[in-house]
């Protein structure tokens, strides 16, 4: 629980103002904006995966250089440190600043309209323009047009399509001219529009949009100071950047501002000893650790904060998974379902036991393209930060990894989910293994498990515990015979004094199974299935099955597992 003086861990605020007065904890990022004006370029382009801070220093970015900026909000941090920087550009610019990650409409109409949204919304900020003597009258007519409501009663924007690809340069060109001062134009999640419009079919009319929204904003724009845009993928220039010569791209393996994106191992420390949680740091680090950008290694930030919640209520909690859980994953499916078609087994097992595959990357992509080559699957990954990199890239060869224990568990995952699919595609097999269980075969049991042991992807000795092995194979029993109608299954169900791996009730034939899974270190398989029969008759794993469920019959095997192999034995 956080003590009264301590700061309130900031959950799902990206807002930097708020974070700053409102007292939440806050990882000085700050010297990303001195980073940019020594070092950046007029356009900058940041891509990180989501869930990387993109946002909270959008807002920062706002905060420092709006007009009318609160000095105080700094204080402390390390932007506060360049004195005279801060004197030329703190609170010296009109500001436009939007965020294209609501524009994600079923159809081309729909993600118009909230782009039409977005964007009227942030030109009401400035409804001083027709108050101004600044402007001319018609000036004042280009401004209204940005603002001006439909008409129908749904309260939306009703911007013409020549207005809406103005509008962004049209509102700095008015800015420029109130103030006597060119505009910052910040442009959050910049790719959602093209990830959305390529899955729901309108990605052509889209690209269109925010190709022509883009070019009158950035490269025929005179009134533009300083443009900054973040997002997920480096889209190719000839996509939507084409002809806009003064772009400069900071990718996941950028050296420039690599640090300023997730957290590095001192703030993570820091943020551990703040909080007295230190005693799981290495639980930490090993599940939400790993990710690269440039030459500096990072957590992901809403893994630890997320985690460190928790445990302020629970110092014993578990480690879950945050980051994956908040998307669908389907990348990762996408690049299971290829293995046989440009990816091999052995790569995604090389990947879930901690190795590294060398793959070439291309960072210029279009949403469109991403799933037409196996070239461009790889590189996806690497830039959604479902694999990261080692070493240094020897031009475009890189040796992908997957980052940490988190991501590892969701690779886990979608495997297990796709060998269920394929298990239930073959129900004689599937009865047949059944068959061979509640009948003692433990032979044709073992044959019948080995064979599906061939068809999964295997876990090789290193990156995992033991236990974490055992898991892996229990997980595959569980996805075999959950799929069996009329079976109870239960995993680790109390029995006895201790819980049994796989505990199974047959209902209509009065049969109970009880299944031990053992690693077999070094091959040891039938060692290890003299030890899983070991515990269930120590521990009384099944009573419970006859006592209470009224089984005539009950069976208990333990289950010796290495790689592909496998032994069953069952108790005499």
């Amino acid at each position: 629980m956080i003590g009264q003086s301590q700061k309130r861990l900031p959950i799902g605020i990206e807002n930097f103002t708020e974070m700053r007065k409102n007292g939440y904890y806050y990882v000085d990022k700050t010297a990303m904006i001195r980073d940019l004006l020594l070092r950046g370029g007029k356009v900058n382009l940041f891509t990180r995966p989501r869930r990387f801070g993109k946002s909270l220093n959008m807002s920062m970015l706002k905060t420092f250089f709006s007009y009318g900026a609160d000095k105080k909000i700094f204080e402390g941090l390390k932007i506060s440190g360049e004195e005279e920087l801060c004197r030329q550009h703190m609170g010296k610019y009109p500001v436009i600043s939007i965020s294209l990650k609501g524009v994600s409409g079923l159809n081309y109409e729909m993600a118009r309209s909230l782009m039409c949204s977005e964007i009227g919304n942030e030109a009401m900020r400035f409804q001083f323009l027709l108050e101004s003597d600044r402007l001319t009258d018609l000036e004042k007519h280009q401004y209204s047009q940005l603002v001006t409501l439909d008409m129908s009663g749904r309260d939306q924007f009703a911007m013409s399509d020549a207005a809406l690809t103005e509008s962004l340069k049209t509102l700095s060109i008015l800015l420029e001219k109130y103030y006597g001062q060119k505009a910052v134009l910040l442009i959050d999640e910049y790719d959602v529009p093209l990830a959305k419009a390529e899955a729901q079919g309108y990605y052509d009319q889209m690209i269109i949009l925010i190709r022509n929204l883009f070019e009158k904003a950035l490269k025929t724009n005179d009134s533009l100071e300083l443009a900054v845009l973040t997002g997920c993928l480096r889209v190719s220039k000839e996509s939507i950047f084409t002809g806009l010569n003064n772009l400069k791209v900071f990718s996941v393996p950028s050296v420039r501002f690599d640090e300023y994106f997730g957290f590095t191992d001192q703030e993570v420390r820091d943020m551990l000893a703040y909080y007295g949680l230190s005693g799981r740091y290495e639980d930490i680090r090993d599940w939400y650790d790993g990710y690269r950008f440039g030459n500096v290694n990072v957590y992901c930030p809403w893994d630890v904060i997320n985690f460190c919640d928790d445990l302020l209520d629970e110092p014993a909690a578990p480690l879950r998974n945050y980051w994956s859980n908040t998307s669908g994953n389907d990348v990762i499916r996408r690049l299971i379902e290829r293995m046989g078609n440009g990816v091999t087994k052995g790569e995604i097992e090389s990947l879930v036991a901690g190795e590294t595959v060398t793959k070439e990357i291309h960072e210029d992509l279009t949403y469109k393209q991403v799933y037409d080559s196996i070239d461009n699957l790889w590189s996806l990954l690497l830039a959604t930060g479902y694999l990261t990199y080692r070493g240094k890239p020897e031009g475009k060869r890189y040796q992908l990894a997957i980052p940490n224990m988190e991501i590892r568990e969701t690779f886990g995952g979608q495997i297990m989910a796709m060998f269920k699919e394929e298990t239930a595609k073959d129900p004689e097999m599937l009865t047949a293994f059944c068959t061979a269980l509640k009948t003692g075969n433990e032979q044709e049991a073992q044959r019948l498990f080995t064979a599906y042991l061939e068809k999964s992807i295997s876990l090789r000795d290193t990156f995992v515990r033991k236990s974490l092995k055992e898991n892996f194979y229990h997980g595959i029993l569980l996805g075999i015979l959950g799929l069996k109608n009329g079976w109870y299954v239960k995993s680790n169900y109390e029995t006895g004094d201790g819980y049994g791996d796989i505990v199974i009730h047959v209902e209509d034939e009065g049969i109970g199974i009880v299944i031990e899974v053992k690693y077999a270190q070094d091959g040891r398989l039938e060692e290890a299935c003299k030890e899983a029969l070991r515990q269930i008759e120590k521990r009384g794993y099944g009573k419970e099955l006859i006592q209470d469920k009224d089984c005539h019959t009950l069976f208990r095997y333990g289950i010796g597992c290495y790689k592909k192999q496998c032994r069953v034995m069952i108790e005499k």
